[in-house]
């Protein structure tokens, strides 16, 4: 009897591996084949090459983007910001919070919604930016470095082709001022 119950037992192993015809195969699954993943590395390697060449004032890649969207629009409403960067809405008070902690930005209640504030870039901001600039530009030009200048306007091309294709699926739909 024993015999019979090891041979059953056996049996739907074996059956069971030949219906299961989606195993996992760590070879068709190269992380450097997925887009995704070169996307998010690329990401993370330019915030590494922002700081490098941007530490001295202590902004953030964000929070440069903020101060950016806003020394193009004052007196945006922090919707508008988040929209305008693909940030969520605790993400852009937080970021405009530390901003204005720190003299780069002004709030205030926005006059015609007072359930909205709004932020405007300050004299001090302009400063931050106007030193931040040539780091920042640095930063950019060496990530795109090992690309030759066609290839570096084809790259940009293609993202800013697939992030407008794709926007729909962000957490925050970007929304070009």
């Amino acid at each position: 009897m024993p015999d019979v119950q090891k041979k059953t037992t056996s049996q739907k192993r074996v059956a069971t591996h030949k219906a299961d015809t989606k195993i996992f195969d760590p070879a068709k699954q190269v992380l450097w084949s997925r887009p995704g993943y070169l996307v998010r590395r690329l990401n993370q390697i330019h915030y590494a090459m922002f700081y490098e060449e941007c530490k001295t004032q202590n902004v953030t890649p964000v929070q440069y983007g903020v101060l950016t969207a806003l020394s193009l629009s004052p007196w945006l409403d922090q919707t508008a910001i988040g929209m305008e960067l693909g940030l969520d809405r605790t993400t852009t008070a937080d970021v405009v919070k530390r901003l204005q902690e720190r003299g780069l930005v002004e709030r205030r209640i926005n006059p015609n919604d007072k359930r909205s504030r709004q932020a405007v870039i300050t004299q001090e901001g302009l400063r931050i930016m106007g030193l931040l600039q040539e780091g920042m530009a640095r930063a950019q030009q060496r990530l795109l470095e090992p690309l030759s200048t066609r290839n570096q306007e084809i790259f940009m091309k293609l993202l800013s082709t697939l992030v407008e294709a794709n926007n729909q699926y962000s957490r925050t739909t970007l929304k070009p001022m």
